[in-house]
Parts: structure tokens; C-alpha cells; sequence
């Protein structure tokens, strides 16, 4: 059987809101496996869009384009594939609002990864096999918080449900993980330990990681390559440790100061409005309806 040789293949994506502004403009990129990479740029260059149409939550404009995830198209000229949801169960997107259903326990959260393997019955009323919950006690207690197990969601601080996150995309067993902006509302010391969490994910787990931050240090710090967007077009493409100062403002403008400046960290997340909506925790009420919400098809 022949090795897959990308894990994200795009070409020529395109997206167009409806007020006419180019999200995102004939963007080419591949990723190969097992390779973390760093997605970075001023809020408004699109990386959130790009993000979500990897995920096939999005539409491209209805031209010739193809995203391919592990060799198998999730979305073409526009249209999402309708196999669209067995593609997804490869996928564990990292939200910046967790996307934690907050009434829940901490390993129900958790138990969401794998509901995608059980029988209708059990995702209907929310009943894990031994087997599941043992994998989700282990996955819990490698991102460090096995002792919050039963706890309900909402009781965690914000760097614990990130990593809570990060435990069901194990339990999901992801091969891909897409992180939109995880640690843009954290505090320095819960950034950390989420982006220790990503490169263990992508280190011992090779896991393909694709992370989009705000921050340029760290990016350099735990991402090999880095793509940096600038109004939806593919402005660098290469190694993080040449991101310096004076390639960023050749790149950015005015713009690199805030990708240089940590401080300002979580400051100007401001992200497109058409985004918002996918990004607000809305509180599904049981296990399954999370799921669900996780792998609805776009149309």
C-alpha cells in the first residue's frame, strides 16, 4: 500500500463573502504528515477560513479548487463531498473558545472523540464501552488533568479545558489536529502548556498539526515551518526561524508589530463576523447533539 504523501493537499482555493471582500485568494499549500506548522497573520487574513474549509465547515467559491485531506478530497469546486463526515472522524479541530459542552463532565467532553465508533444505540443515549473510558482516563491523564475527570466542564479554568480539548482529539484518535488560535485567550503560563500539549500530540503521537496563532515567538519556539497569510493570500511559505523582524514588516507593514509584540497577546482577536457564529459555545444539551454539531455536513 502506498504511503500517503500530504495530509492537506489544497489548490487554488478561493473564498468570496457576501459583501464581496476575498477571505481567502488562490491559495496552493500541502502539508505533509506528521508536520507541525505554524498559521499566522493579523486578524482578518483569513486564517480561521482557511482553517474551517480544511474541516469541510465551509464552501469554497464555486470554482476549480480541491482540498484533499489524507488523500481523499473533502471538498471540490466549491461543493463539500457528501463522505464529508467519515473524512472528519480523521480531523480534531481545536477551537479558541474550547467548544466544551460546559453542564457535562470533563470525560464526557472527552468521551465526544469517540462516538464516532460506537453503535447507534450508544450514541443515542451516550453509553461508552469500558474500552472507551479507559482511553479517555488515559488521554486525561496525559494532557495533566485526570483528577477533573468528573467535574463538570464549566468548573475548569480556560488552559484546562483547551487541554480537555486536546485529550478528545486523542480519544477521537485524530491524524490530523486543526488549532484555531488555542491559546489567544490564556494566560502565558496555560499558552505553554496547550502548545507543550500540541507538539506532544504531533512528537509522540505524529499527529499533523496545523496551529494558527497570533503570535510570531511562538510559532518560531514549536513550529519548524510557518505559512503566514496576509488578506487571504499565501505571503510566506518556509522556515519560522527566518521570520525575522525585518522580513515580517517587509511582509506586514504596520501590521508586523502586533505579531511581534506578546504582550498584546488575545488584545486584537477581532476575527471576520462571518465567523463568529461557529465559534460561540452554544451549549448543545447532550453527548451526541455536541457530536453532531461537530461533523454536520456544510452546505
Amino acid at each position: 500500500m502506498e504511503a500517503i504523501r500530504e495530509a492537506i493537499r489544497i489548490e487554488r482555493l478561493s473564498k468570496t463573502f457576501g459583501n464581496g471582500r476575498k477571505a481567502l485568494d488562490e491559495i496552493d499549500l500541502r502539508v505533509a504528515p506528521g508536520e507541525m506548522v505554524a498559521l499566522i497573520g493579523a486578524s482578518g487574513s483569513g486564517k480561521s477560513t482557511l482553517l474551517r474549509h480544511i474541516a469541510g465547515f465551509t464552501a469554497s467559491d464555486a470554482q476549480p479548487s480541491q482540498i484533499e485531506i489524507l488523500g481523499r478530497p473533502i471538498q471540490q469546486n466549491g461543493r463539500i463531498v457528501r463522505e464529508v463526515r467519515s473524512i472528519r472522524r480523521d480531523i480534531g479541530f481545536v477551537f479558541q473558545q474550547f467548544n466544551l459542552v460546559n453542564r457535562l463532565s470533563v470525560e464526557t467532553n472527552v468521551l465526544i472523540g469517540a462516538l464516532a465508533r460506537l453503535s447507534w444505540w450508544r450514541r443515542l443515549c451516550g453509553r461508552f464501552p469500558r474500552a472507551e473510558r479507559a482511553l479517555s482516563r488515559a488521554a486525561l491523564q496525559e494532557v495533566g488533568i485526570a483528577e477533573h475527570a468528573r467535574e463538570r466542564a464549566a468548573n475548569l479554568s480556560g488552559g484546562q479545558q483547551q487541554r480537555a480539548a486536546l485529550a478528545r482529539a486523542l480519544v477521537q484518535r485524530a491524524q490530523i489536529v486543526l488549532a484555531d488560535e488555542p491559546i489567544a485567550s490564556l494566560d502565558p503560563e496555560s499558552s505553554r502548556r496547550v502548545m507543550d500539549m500540541l507538539r506532544a500530540l504531533n512528537v509522540e503521537h505524529r499527529i499533523t498539526v496545523l496551529v494558527s496563532l497570533h503570535q510570531v515567538d511562538i510559532a518560531m519556539q514549536y513550529c519548524p515551518r510557518t505559512i503566514a497569510l496576509r488578506r487571504g493570500k499565501v505571503v510566506y511559505d518556509g522556515p519560522s526561524s527566518a521570520l525575522t523582524p525585518v522580513l515580517l514588516k517587509k511582509l506586514y507593514g504596520d501590521d508586523a508589530s502586533g505579531l511581534l509584540d506578546d504582550t498584546t497577546r488575545g488584545a486584537d482577536e477581532t476575527r471576520d463576523a462571518h465567523d463568529a457564529p461557529a465559534r460561540a459555545n452554544t451549549g448543545p444539551t447532550s453527548a451526541c447533539h455536541a457530536f453532531a454539531l461537530s461533523i454536520a455536513p456544510s452546505n
